[in-house]
């Protein structure tokens, strides 16, 4: 066994969604707390953490060329790093990456990386270690505390999934549904205030399907989770995602309607307009029952932002079936959506149907759903131009003066003025791009720091 120096720096890259964001937080967290400081921009670190995700397109092979890419620069420097490999890339091919990348110390799955610095004392004294248990929420309770924050910090409320897409490893890598209990909740979400936050999204592969039990012993449900986070003094936003249309439920819609601090912004994954194409992704809904589901908030609020995922070239899909998903985009008119090509996931019940879309086909189906959403989302931003509303800056913008934050319809709103990440300052929207929104700041409001 090779030994080598204990590391000094660390980098985390994580991919894929925002549960991935919050996980790499994390871990960067617990290497923090061991004392390695985050890499300097442009240098190499001593130990690289790739927090991968199983959902696009020969994810795995991707992570085997960032290997490729970090040995050989890390050769190039005179020091290679330790690698590991974290995420569900992690928990569905860990053997098969230990074998073919000799180069990977340790490979952690996305329910064990609590355990990732013991994985660290045995790498450097040369050993490799894989780790893919999945343990029940064990994790949160060794992850040290949340010390220092961005404005809009994330916080993962529940893991897992029990819907059992035919296209989607979630339930294969992340396990089923479980939720955090409400009290740790709580008291994460008070301490990511305390850190800085003034925004916090709730995350979960189906997070609508969050229950607990509250302090006087009640049982309540995601809605009930948001009114009891919405009492905490200093936290001005509150946002969820990602759910599922099966559990959206009488209260979560009302609460829309009656909480302030909840973000008039939904995001509710449909994937096809084809009700035949949807019984065969075994997704529960109709393209009729999301319609009018859809319906149900707009009526609780009326400025609601909606957002959705889509899929094409799904097996079978014939040009009339998704003829029915351009269908259903003209008539939500989403703010924002996601749209990926069909790519077959080892294990899944998709990957062995037969009707496979020829990629040239996928392709151009792609390049059509994308124009009618791009399309839409011009339009909303369009819509907005001349409302005032709150912006959340969230970072320096690239010219001198010039500041990023989101609207409560989570756009990118760019402006100039006298402010400081963090603060909640009064924006008039003025024109608007394809991706972001220009701002005028308003100066007769105080800024709220």
């Amino acid at each position: 066994m090779k030994q080598t120096n204990s590391p000094k720096t660390y980098r985390v890259k994580s991919f894929g969604c925002q549960m991935n964001v919050y996980d790499g937080e994390r871990m960067a967290e617990m290497l923090a707390e061991r004392g390695i400081a985050p890499a300097p921009e442009g240098e190499e670190a001593d130990l690289v953490v790739l927090n991968t995700c199983h959902i696009r397109e020969k994810a795995a092979e991707k992570v085997y060329s960032d290997i490729g890419r970090l040995t050989k620069a890390g050769r190039a420097a005179g020091k290679e790093p330790l690698i590991a490999v974290a995420g569900c890339v992690a928990q569905a091919e860990g053997e098969e990456i230990m074998a073919r990348a000799p180069a990977v110390s340790m490979v952690v799955g996305p329910q064990a990386y609590h355990r990732l610095p013991d994985m660290l004392d045995r790498a450097v004294k040369g050993e490799r270690a894989t780790d893919t248990d999945m343990p029940a929420i064990a994790k949160f309770a060794a992850l040290p505390e949340r010390r220092r924050v961005t404005p809009n910090a994330f916080l993962t409320v529940q893991e897992g999934c029990d819907k059992f897409c035919t296209y989607c490893v979630v339930p294969y890598t992340r396990g089923a549904e479980i939720s955090r209990p409400y009290r740790d909740l709580v008291t994460e979400a008070r301490k990511l205030v305390d850190a800085g936050a003034k925004e916090i999204t709730l995350l979960g592969q189906n997070v609508s399907a969050w229950s607990g039990e509250d302090e006087r012993g009640h049982a309540v449900g995601l809605a009930g989770l948001i009114r009891d986070l919405a009492k905490i003094d200093g936290l001005a936003r509150i946002r969820y995602t990602t759910s599922h249309p099966a559990d959206m439920d009488d209260a979560l819609i009302a609460a829309h309607g009656e909480i302030d601090k909840l973000m008039p912004f939904l995001h509710l994954p449909v994937q096809a307009g084809s009700d035949r194409v949807l019984k065969a992704m075994n997704r529960s809904h109709t393209a009729e029952s999301y319609l009018k589901l859809l319906e149900r908030f707009r009526a609780a609020r009326a400025d609601i932002a909606l957002s959705g995922d889509f899929i094409v070239g799904f097996p079978g899909e014939t040009a009339v079936e998704f003829e029915e998903t351009l269908k259903l985009v003209d008539t939500v008119g989403y703010a924002q959506a996601f749209s990926f090509k069909y790519s077959p996931r080892p294990g899944t019940p998709a990957a062995s149907m037969d009707g496979q879309i020829a990629p040239e086909v996928m392709d151009e189906r792609l390049q059509r759903l994308q124009a009618a959403l791009n399309r839409d989302q011009f339009a909303f931003n369009r819509a907005t131009e001349g409302r005032t509303c709150q912006v959340l800056v969230e970072r320096k913008g690239k010219l001198p003066g010039q500041w990023l934050g989101k609207s409560p319809w989570l756009q990118s709103v760019w402006f100039q003025g006298d402010c400081a990440i963090g603060d909640l300052i009064d924006v008039t929207l003025g024109e608007a791009g394809p991706n972001s929104m220009a701002g005028q700041l308003n100066q007769e409001q105080p800024v709220s720091a």
